[in-house]
């Protein structure tokens, strides 16, 4: 089964229900159809190899994802937070291509050879002007749906692919056909060119929900959409989630969104105290965290509703723990946790997360699939799985903190930091250290009109943890910095560590 397919059902099944709506302008089911097969004669007639967007959340976005499909070329969506000379780099690599683009992000960039431009409102309108004939279906399910660019925060981007049986083994092992109702709304608003949003259009086609966009993000915004669009799910990254609670906490406001019944978060470390705060602000709205990577098609970890509401409710440290977990594996994944040497690691042992199912696509345009010979593959966070088969994470591998030998996990440094009073958010980075190569740093938010000192939270830390994870170096500042998808950029504070001169 391809992504053609599953939008042909939806638009077989409900032709004249609402699929996508932003800034007053909507497209049916059979609309976005319809716009899709217009827009795929067009790259065909181009003969170009991809399609590209530099665009935020529109209705060409979509659009967009299903032309290419329907064409059989990949759809590349691109940063468009990034600098000139990165997005130069990238349009570079998908030429010959059309580009789908808001104009005003085009402006400013020197566009390489074999870069066909159109507008959104251009593009738009031609789809939907083009002839609805039906296109004869040429696409396989193991052609390259997807291609997504990683953040290159290590060097060049890799060009990470996904192939329509990826998406497709994602989209049928979590989502049920036509299970929306009518009147189901779903808000995207995290940006296009990450995984979290493909997944959300594919999903929400798949169910026949609605799907309401925003732009840009602010928590008043969001709220106000929630409310104008009787919206009834939702997904945030941590740091919307964040925003949002802090907009209500000081308003003093009820949050006011009668047709919530569910929100999803994921992307990022959710802070404890957020999600608890959350759900005592939104009473009666279910949880559910969902952990995923480009990598593996989106989510292959959940903590569902029920997860929340008992650990939320339980005065068990076990129980309510798992709030701070990602949840159990979903239908058609296996994980697994193992050591430096590859072997199988036991209950509550830390190690590399490693990730098996037919949704894993595990491969990079440049090397090929990364799939070991029993099609594992190893996602280079670290975590742990309980007695009961919940995970949880403890960052990227890259992260760990190597002290005179002794692998330190930054994850069980920063759980014990957050929970001090006076702490509002921390991230713990290795820090250079002439004695044993690297030690703990240790960044603090303190929560407004709190204190707390250096030797404060080195002894708040080591009366909970072996003394090797007391922070030899503290720093505090107003915020902590993110990405869009709500990770914190430990590489600028690693940076700031090692430009001050770094530990002892």
């Amino acid at each position: 089964m391809n992504l053609v397919m599953a939008l042909e059902m939806a638009a077989d099944c409900h032709p004249g229900r609402v699929a996508v709506r932003a800034g007053g302008q909507s497209l049916t089911f059979g609309e976005l159809l319809q716009a899709a097969r217009g827009a795929a004669a067009r790259i065909r007639g181009a003969g170009v190899r991809y399609v590209g967007l530099l665009d935020v959340n529109s209705p060409a976005v979509p659009v967009a994802l299903y032309a290419a499909a329907c064409a059989g070329v990949p759809y590349v969506p691109i940063n468009y937070r990034l600098t000139k000379p990165e997005l130069e780099e990238l349009l570079g690599r998908i030429a010959p291509g059309l580009l789908v683009c808001d104009e005003a992000l085009v402006a400013p960039l020197q566009l390489p050879p074999g870069i066909h431009v159109l507008p959104r409102a251009v593009f738009l309108g031609a789809a939907l002007a083009a002839p609805a004939d039906e296109l004869p279906a040429t696409t396989d399910p193991g052609d390259i749906a997807i291609q997504l660019f990683t953040s290159g925060t290590t060097g060049r981007p890799k060009a990470a692919v996904l192939r329509h049986q990826n998406l497709m083994s994602y989209v049928l092992g979590t989502v049920e056909f036509a299970a929306a109702d009518e009147t189901d709304a779903v808000l995207i608003s995290v940006p296009p060119y990450h995984i979290a949003g493909i997944a959300a259009v594919l999903s929400s086609t798949y169910a026949g929900r609605r799907m309401v966009q925003l732009p840009n993000f602010d928590a008043a915004t969001w709220l106000q959409l929630c409310r104008d669009e009787h919206i009834t799910n939702a997904f945030v990254v941590p740091t919307m989630l964040s925003r949002i609670v802090d907009h209500l906490v000081q308003s003093g406001e009820p949050a006011g969104v009668p047709a919530l019944r569910a929100i999803a978060y994921g992307g990022g470390k959710m802070p404890l105290p957020v999600i608890e705060q959350a759900i005592g602000l939104f009473p009666g709205v279910d949880f559910t965290n969902a952990y995923g990577l480009t990598e593996t098609s989106s989510t292959i970890c959940l903590l569902g509703p029920e997860d929340h509401r008992a650990g939320f409710a339980s005065t068990d440290p076990a129980v309510r723990r798992r709030l701070g977990s990602v949840g159990r594996p979903v239908p058609g994944i296996e994980l697994q946790v193992r050591g430096e040497a590859g072997e199988l690691l036991g209950p509550n042992q830390s190690g590399e997360i490693c990730v098996r199912g037919d949704q894993v696509a595990g491969e990079y345009l440049e090397q090929g699939s990364m799939l070991d010979t029993e099609g594992w593959f190893a996602t280079r966070d670290r975590g742990q799985l309980d007695e009961f088969g919940y995970l949880y994470l403890e960052g990227r591998s890259d992260d760990v903190i190597v002290r005179g030998g002794e692998n330190i996990s930054p994850g069980e440094i920063e759980d014990v930091l957050i929970a001090h009073p006076a702490v509002s958010d921390v991230a713990v980075v290795a820090v250079p250290d002439r004695q044993w190569g690297e030690t703990v740093g240790a960044v603090i938010v303190l929560k407004e009109r709190a204190s707390a000192s250096d030797t404060e939270l080195q002894d708040w830390v080591r009366v909970r943890l072996r003394s090797s994870r007391v922070p030899a170096v503290i720093r505090f500042l107003p915020e902590l910095p993110y990405n869009e998808m709500g990770k914190v950029l430990r590489r600028v504070l690693k940076q700031q560590f090692a430009g001050a001169g770094g530990g002892t």
